[in-house]
């Protein structure tokens, strides 16, 4: 039961501390609550954004960490930004190439950089086929180096001795275990995006009934931490709540192939040779599933309605929009378009749904790759029909929409042609809090004084920084990782990254 290191959680971050230190001789143990690995590293799209990379030397573009931290501070809104640890945030930044490179040594592939703005340049790299190669390549790689994985191993609290973190108590088959660690326990167990007593602490009550997109995001490395006296950062910044289609309940062609191997390496190689459309499809697909619908489609008319087929929120007022999503029936709720809005959602520049500069969903879109959330008929009552609606209760919202609207001169929903989009809910994409740590990964207490034997990483450790955009969490999950088992190595940092 002894360990150099002990890690709790087996999603990105996790396994990119626990590769990194294993490779450096460590003797390491991985313990996940869940039956299987992954975390919200595994049900993402896998983007990595980093700069100076080899793929953007590839591609003649210039690029430093000087104007990426910039530029990542154009994302969130200025009131959040000003939040910022700009100094992690340049440091995570410095270090970023060096995670790429090792992570295509270790074998996984990458196709971009793909642009993103306001990033000046293209910068954003995207694993191949998809996230879950990251874990699939991670865990070979540990397992390949000796260390231990346990599932359904949930941590329940820590060890503490003569004033430094020792070990953990974990709960396996009903049974309490404890593991000590000697160099240290490192807090890798993702955010607290569906946790309603942290949302409710931190960001209010009125967001606790809203959910996290990953179900397993309860916060558990968060209340670790507290419990062992760690100052918590930011913890009311959150990404979201925002509106998002429920996720396929069947495994998309994308899930099915495979994440490594000869076969990965292979989609690697070819990947520069893929026709642009056919990587803009693959990633169409990607946007159908993962992606929010648009705010303009409720500026230009379309609305919300219950099972029930009640209008019951203002759609163009968020976040009051997702907080009264989260108290219908089921907290579900459905986007209703008519013939008008299906025309002008049907060709650029009106899209449902987008990656910037790389695909765009429409109408079309929705129908043949979402059939489970995606209807269309030719009047009211058959479109409500198809998904269980009260076609009498929708029509009565209808009219007394409509009536409202040629009162206000505004255009009415009518047609003979009618897309229901939906089942939709409320969720929270991520949380941006997380323990204060230093460069050094280790856990500080509100004097700023390390907790001994102590680390986090990923969303336990994002020490106060603001990561919008996408592909900042999974580069900052991997490089924190790498860097973090570098240091419970007693490894100085790269020199060349601080030049």
């Amino acid at each position: 039961m002894n360990w150099d290191v002990i890690v709790v959680g087996g999603g990105g971050s996790g396994l990119a501390t626990a590769v990194s230190a294993a490779e450096h001789g460590l003797r390491v143990l991985l313990l996940e609550k869940q039956r299987s690995l992954g975390g919200t590293t595994g049900i993402a799209v896998g983007s990595f954004t980093a700069n100076h990379t080899e793929f953007q030397a590839r591609a003649g573009i210039e690029d430093t960490a000087e104007d990426h931290a910039h530029d990542a501070g154009l994302f969130a809104p200025a009131e959040i930004e000003e939040r910022n640890n700009r100094e992690l945030r340049r440091y995570f930044l410095d270090h970023a190439a060096e995670t790429l490179q090792w992570l295509t040594r270790l074998g996984l592939n990458f196709h971009g950089p793909s642009p993103e703005p306001p990033n000046r340049v293209p910068r954003m790299h995207n694993v191949v086929p998809g996230a879950r190669a990251y874990i699939t390549t991670l865990q070979t790689r540990f397992q390949q180096l000796g260390g231990v994985i346990l599932c359904n191993a949930g941590v329940e609290r820590l060890v503490c001795q003569d004033h430094r973190i020792v070990g953990v108590v974990a709960i396996q088959f009903g049974k309490e275990q404890e593991f000590q660690a000697r160099r240290g326990v490192v807090l890798a167990a993702g955010d607290y995006a569906n946790s309603p007593e942290l949302i409710k602490n931190f960001k209010g009550d009125r967001f606790a009934e809203i959910e996290g997109i990953n179900p397993f995001s309860t916060g558990d490395g968060h209340r670790l931490a507290e419990q062992a006296g760690a100052r918590l950062i930011n913890m009311d910044v959150t990404y979201g709540p925002e509106l998002r289609f429920v996720p396929p309940s069947r495994r998309s062609f994308l899930n099915l192939l495979p994440t490594g191997g000869i076969a990965t390496k292979l989609t690697g190689w070819l990947m520069p040779y893929v026709p642009k459309f056919v990587v803009n499809a693959l990633i169409r697909c990607l946007l159908v599933t993962w992606q929010h619908p648009e705010n303009a489609l409720f500026d230009d008319g379309a609305i919300l309605v219950n099972q029930l087929g009640r209008r019951f929120c203002d759609e163009r007022d968020s976040p009051s929009r997702e907080v009264a999503i989260a108290t219908q029936p089921g907290k579900l709720c459905y986007i209703l378009l008519d013939q008008r809005l299906i025309q002008r959602y049907s060709a650029w520049p009106h899209f449902i749904s987008t990656a910037p500069q790389i695909a765009y969903a429409y109408v079309d879109d929705y129908l043949r790759l979402r059939s489970d959330i995606a209807v269309r008929a030719g009047t009211l009552e058959a479109i409500a029909k198809r998904r269980g609606i009260i076609a009498s209760s929708l029509q009565e919202s209808i009219d007394s929409l409509n009536t409202q609207r040629r009162e206000s001169k505004i255009a009415p929903l009518e047609g003979r042609d009618w897309v229901l989009l939906g089942p939709a809910k409320a969720y929270f994409t991520t949380t941006e809090g997380g323990a204060a740590v230093n460069e050094r990964f280790q856990v500080l207490n509100d004097q700023g004084t390390p907790i001994e034997g102590l680390y986090a990483v990923g969303q336990n450790g994002l020490g106060g920084q603001i990561l919008w955009g996408h592909g900042l969490h999974i580069a900052w999950a991997m490089t924190s990782g790498r860097l973090c088992g570098r240091v419970l190595a007693g490894l100085a940092e790269p020199q060349e990254a601080r030049d």
